[in-house]
């Protein structure tokens, strides 16, 4: 009955679709439902449940008819006797290669569990360098896997989670989806550390009750200002996550001191009105000056746009209120997936030419992906370089640079033009003359110093350097 009902939420999701798509779907969904029809999940489920989930996933995210098929097909070459050139055939060549980007190499190309494991780590990641649906259908596989953990022995649920905290959430971190991102965050505490979890859990939801009235009262007054002022809004109640507030309780911080444990996100027509709105808030709470972020004019690396306040709510508590379009709230919850709903028609060309010029991450992961050949050094360098702590310093423009923690002003020349970098004398750091080799810290404004009669990067710039940027090009510079 459950497949039934799941099927059901499944198509009353593709209302907006056209009849043919939806066709196409309901034939990608009757082949899985054959392939894998004597096949049962850990839990005694029919299997088929599982790739409808991971449907019903994408298709809330407004996912393109191929990416849905691909959804509930993601598992057949893995598991059925279906091959590749036959689901090319039955569909076309997108969903073919979707289905195999997220199917693991097979073990007989391998001599050990952990070489196969390394392979298919380095091919998903890698595989958004080629199509960014592939990991898009991978998170979605993953969250209904994390989300049906419990059928799982111990060992798996804290193997799998761990995998998930350090793969997955940084990627879809990177591809800005912040709703799968949180829920990934709490679903692998929930395994890892479930005592913490359940201290946390519970705390969260007394925060909630606690400040229940004090959001409402804050949400009525600024709908009430903004409609006297003739701004077309809509505005959410947010508590941090359990994840989020775990980790500032481990760091030592007091919960009254959470800046952003409570939040309002404000969502007007256009970005004259984010500012009105900003002004019209702080006209009404006092604001707290050095919790002001202005990612409208300078969005954070994943393309994330928004005005962030901290205001002194109802009852003096700390309200941090976020403010932006309602087009950019769909990117600040969905990321990249947000394009399904914004550019129907080119949504997927779209993603992928914004991926290679407008987010760094993806320029070091390609870059990573040609320098190194061993899948091991390939893993070992993404977790140093890519799934890591990261810093975020600027430049004197104002534009936001994103490094790995430990970089120097070495990494940060290469990463703004590998001319600066080899022309490279000095480094200026919030006004301060440093050493080249000095380690940045979050928020640095940074300024190279060069000079035409510069001799080039040093010999022990390379192992100075932390990023496989920076060690490249001072390599090939040295060579010539």
């Amino acid at each position: 009955m459950e497949v039934e009902v799941l099927k059901e939420k499944l198509f009353n999701n593709l209302t907006n679709y056209s009849e043919e798509e939806i066709q196409e779907i309901e034939k990608a969904y009757n082949l899985a439902k054959d392939l894998h029809s004597k096949q049962v999940r850990q839990s005694g489920e029919p299997y088929i449940i599982h790739p409808i989930s991971v449907a019903i996933i994408l298709s809330e995210m407004k996912a393109d008819k191929d990416t849905i098929c691909a959804g509930l097909l993601h598992d057949t070459i893995e598991d059925t006797p279906i091959t590749k050139e036959e689901i090319a055939r039955e569909f076309n060549i997108d969903v073919a290669n979707l289905v195999d980007g997220v199917t693991k190499i097979s073990k007989l190309n391998f001599s050990s569990k952990q070489d196969r494991s390394l392979a298919n780590t380095r091919k998903i990641i890698s595989g958004i360098t080629e199509d960014v649906r592939i990991i898009i259908i991978k998170l979605a596989d993953r969250l209904h896997n994390m989300r049906t953990l419990e059928y799982k022995t111990e060992f798996k649920q804290k193997e799998n989670s761990l995998e998930t905290m350090e793969i997955f959430v940084p990627l879809a971190y990177y591809i800005g989806a912040y709703r799968i991102k949180s829920e990934l965050e709490d679903l692998s505490l929930k395994y890892l550390k479930p005592e913490e979890y359940k201290k946390t859990e519970e705390k969260h939801l007394l925060i909630e009750e606690d400040s229940k009235h004090c959001l409402e009262e804050m949400l009525f007054n600024i709908k009430n200002i903004l409609e006297c002022n003739e701004i077309p809004n809509e505005i959410k109640t947010r508590t941090k996550n359990i994840y989020g507030l775990y980790k500032k309780l481990s760091e030592g911080k007091k919960i009254e001191d959470i800046h952003d444990l409570l939040s309002l996100k404000i969502m007007v027509d256009d970005i004259t009105n984010c500012y009105i709105t900003l002004g019209l808030i702080h006209s009404k709470y006092n604001p707290i000056n050095n919790k002001f972020k202005d990612y409208i004019w300078n969005p954070k690396t994943n393309m994330y746009r928004s005005l962030h306040t901290t205001v002194f709510g109802e009852d003096d508590r700390l309200v941090q209120t976020q403010i932006r379009t309602f087009d950019m709230d769909e990117v600040a919850s969905f990321g990249l997936t947000s394009y399904w709903n914004q550019s129907k028609d080119n949504a997927r060309e779209k993603m992928q030419n914004d991926l290679k010029e407008k987010y760094q991450f993806f320029k070091s992961l390609t870059e990573i992906n040609t320098t190194f050949g061993d899948n091991q050094e390939f893993l070992t360098q993404i977790k140093r370089e890519l799934f890591t702590d990261k810093i975020y310093v600027y430049t004197t423009k104002g534009d936001i640079i994103e490094l790995p923690k430990g970089s120097t002003p070495i990494d940060f020349a290469y990463r703004i033009h590998t001319d600066i970098g080899n022309s490279m004398i000095g480094a200026i750091v919030n006004d301060d003359k440093v050493s080249i080799y000095e380690k940045l810290k979050n928020k640095d404004r940074v300024r190279i110093i060069t000079s035409s009669l510069s001799m080039g990067p040093g010999k022990d710039w390379e192992e100075k350097a932390q990023t496989t940027h920076a060690k490249r090009k001072i390599r090939e510079f040295n060579k010539r």
